[in-house]
């Protein structure tokens, strides 16, 4: 299939065409002994992949586990969908997540809140998991993919208090999901990704450390693909996340409101990256990857925890 890209060490890319976008979010398909599907995409993604999973010869008493870096509706959302099209399948989440796939009524009402009616089109709606069915990690885990190879999870909260990483014992891959925030291959712009109510800069940078840490040989982007400059892109990763936080913090103690805010931050950022000096396609499609009045929006919320009123 043609949103299907193989990375080696039996390792597969499956772009999961968020809202029928290429390029937005994707899974990876472990095809070990014990097949492992990690990030799942939207619920509307669903469909697609369970097809590139069949592509593959994973067909729906094959596939061993499902395993999720954090909850959000982009990477998590097609949990409840495909587990009822893969009923063997264990699914795997931080502790933290686990009872919004029980019952994701809190998660769909926030995310309605914030989508509107977008909500429909981008995500759909998450449906609910099986308790029984559900793996909770700690801070660490471990995910067997069979013929002694594993999947170490890392609690790495930052992004989101739910959120973890996984490395691949055998190819030391680092599943990423948005602690290392968004990548754009098409570019090679890398933006960082903090929404609220979670973010929080000392931990994030913590995350990123940890993941320096564990030595991976590439990392895996939800958004989107494979990096091999593992070393390079991390510290591109810390460095985003000071250089928004900085100028969010002189918006805020100028006493702009959220859109002048967001309108500054957008202007002082601008020439970090070739995606907004490209067409306008390509603009658009990192706005959708990581968008400025969501990453101000989170870091003002920070700050309003952290420091003394305004």
């Amino acid at each position: 299939m043609e949103n299907v890209t193989p990375l080696g060490g039996d390792v597969y890319e499956i772009d999961t065409r968020m809202a029928g976008f290429s390029g937005i979010t994707a899974g990876y398909l472990i095809l070990g002994d014990r097949p492992c599907l990690v990030e799942t995409g939207t619920a509307t993604s669903a469909p697609v992949v369970r097809d590139a999973l069949a592509s593959l010869g994973v067909g729906a008493g094959d596939l061993a586990t499902v395993v999720v870096t954090h909850i959000h509706l982009d990477h998590a959302g097609g949990v409840g969908d495909i587990a009822g099209m893969f009923p063997a399948a264990e699914i795997v989440v931080h502790e933290k997540g686990a009872r919004h796939l029980v019952d994701p009524s809190r998660l769909m009402a926030s995310a309605a809140m914030v989508w509107g009616d977008k909500l429909d089109v981008l995500f759909g709606a998450l449906a609910p998991t099986e308790a029984a069915r559900i793996k909770a990690l700690g801070d660490t885990g471990v995910i067997d993919l069979g013929n002694g190879r594993t999947l170490a999870s890392h609690y790495s909260p930052g992004h989101a208090k739910h959120h973890v990483g996984l490395i691949d014992s055998l190819t030391g891959d680092l599943y990423v999901g948005d602690a290392a925030g968004v990548y754009m291959p098409e570019t090679g712009d890398l933006r960082p990704a903090t929404p609220p109510p979670d973010f929080d800069l000392e931990t994030a940078l913590g995350s990123i450390e940890l993941f320096e840490a564990l030595g991976p040989q590439r990392l895996l982007f939800s958004h989107y693909g494979p990096v091999d400059d593992v070393a390079a892109v991390l510290e591109r990763s810390a460095e985003e996340l000071r250089v928004w936080v900085d100028l969010t913090k002189r918006a805020r103690s100028a006493g702009l409101d959220l859109d002048h805010a967001v309108a500054m931050v957008r202007d002082r950022t601008k020439e970090r990256y070739a995606a907004l000096r490209g067409a306008d396609e390509t603009a658009e499609h990192f706005e959708l990857l990581s968008g400025a009045p969501s990453n101000v929006a989170g870091i003002l919320h920070w700050l309003d925890r952290v420091e003394v009123p305004r």
